[in-house]
């Protein structure tokens, strides 16, 4: 299984990629850094400046098509830039026109809201975007791991770091669906 992990140039929450990364990788997955464009990302713990990444794709150079899964790390800053990248939307919403799986956590669902996916769908993330969700006709739901089968694609999130053990668990079985 191949899984993209989309991320903004800068602004990803570390741990938000690189756990999920290594469970992949652990479950025999092959995962692939793809980013708005080529070269190194910069990951965050929350503000600070942490670990740089090299991005195997660019977006526009993909589709959904060339992978079987998709994984969308929060952090503030990076789904904010991503929402405004017409590439990287289009290629969010190509996973779920092709009913391919999607994991998002803390602050990702706010690109899935700009590719107007979330209509009908329960899911969670940080606090601070339910009212995003809402009004983009989600139903939110504060728990540690929501997968939703109610649309065209398995949806699993999850709120925050400390979610991970149990999104990384869940994205696996959504994965092997």
């Amino acid at each position: 299984m191949t899984v993209a992990f989309l991320v903004a140039p800068e602004g990803t929450e570390q741990v938000e990629l690189t756990s999920p990364w290594q469970t992949v990788l652990d479950h025999g997955g092959t995962p692939r850094l793809v980013s708005t464009e080529l070269g190194e990302v910069r990951a965050f713990h929350h503000l600070d400046r942490a670990d740089p990444f090299m991005v195997d794709a660019a977006v526009a150079d993909v589709s959904a098509a060339d992978f079987d899964a998709l994984v969308l790390p929060g952090g503030v800053a990076n789904p904010d830039f991503l929402r405004t990248d017409p590439r990287a939307v289009e290629f969010v919403a190509g996973f779920f026109a092709r009913g391919k799986p999607v994991a998002v956590i803390c602050h990702g669902p706010w690109t899935l809201v700009e590719a107007d996916v979330v209509r009908d769908r329960t899911l969670t993330s940080w606090p601070s975007l339910r009212t995003d969700l809402d009004n983009a006709g989600a139903h939110w739901v504060d728990r540690e791991v929501v997968v939703c089968t109610n649309g065209p694609n398995i949806l699993v999130s999850s709120r925050k770091p400390d979610d991970l053990p149990a999104f990384d668990r869940a994205l696996v079985t959504a994965f092997a669906a």
